[in-house]
């Protein structure tokens, strides 16, 4: 493993690749219990399906998409969702956790795209000034923190030591009808059965 400016563990961009660090179900499955879901949705950044797969689990239909190959015939590959000019039929929303180094960008192209956003995000993301275009007055109606660091998001393929996420993560959800002053209600949340 090649080491990024001398921190230890942490892989360098080249090795990360594709940036896909799987989201842990039970983080899905705690969204689902704390935010209403329209039936139909879209998952831009799938890869093998994490995400699709507990909410097609729920009852919805959820149209999964990535950039990458990961090998799943439901899934539609090769789409870059940054050049996506429109959601696909009836999606009403757009749950993910995108790239992290893109972060930004797709939280602000996504609100393009449907009324509803929800991503997983790191929860450093709230405090930017750099995104207050999207962060202050874009509807961002809630977060949603989870009072217990979620299980670690390793890299597709990692075959290092497993251990647990070091990093606070929460959901970030957007409505583009949302209005409560341009208040953003904070929420803690459990991922725990």
């Amino acid at each position: 493993m090649s080491l990024d400016s001398g921190l230890k563990g942490r892989d360098t961009h080249k090795n990360r690749k594709a940036d896909c660090y799987e989201t842990p179900p039970v983080a899905v499955e705690a969204l689902l219990k704390n935010a209403w879901i329209p039936k139909k949705v879209w998952e831009p950044c799938c890869g093998s399906g994490n995400i699709v797969n507990v909410l097609r689990a729920s009852g919805r239909e959820c149209i999964g998409s990535d950039l990458n190959d990961y090998g799943d015939p439901t899934h539609f590959y090769g789409r870059d969702f940054l050049m996506e000019r429109k959601a696909p039929d009836g999606c009403q929303a757009i749950v993910t956790n995108p790239p992290f180094m893109l972060a930004h960008e797709f939280v602000r192209h996504a609100l393009t795209l449907v009324p509803s956003v929800m991503m997983l995000l790191r929860l450093a993301f709230f405090e930017s000034e750099r995104r207050k275009d999207i962060l202050d007055g874009a509807g961002l109606a809630r977060i949603l923190v989870f009072s217990k660091r979620l299980p670690m998001m390793h890299r597709k393929g990692w075959e290092g030591r497993k251990a647990n996420s070091g990093m606070a993560f929460a959901w970030f959800i957007w409505e583009l009808d949302w209005y409560d002053g341009g208040r953003t209600e904070i929420e803690r949340i459990s991922w725990e059965r």
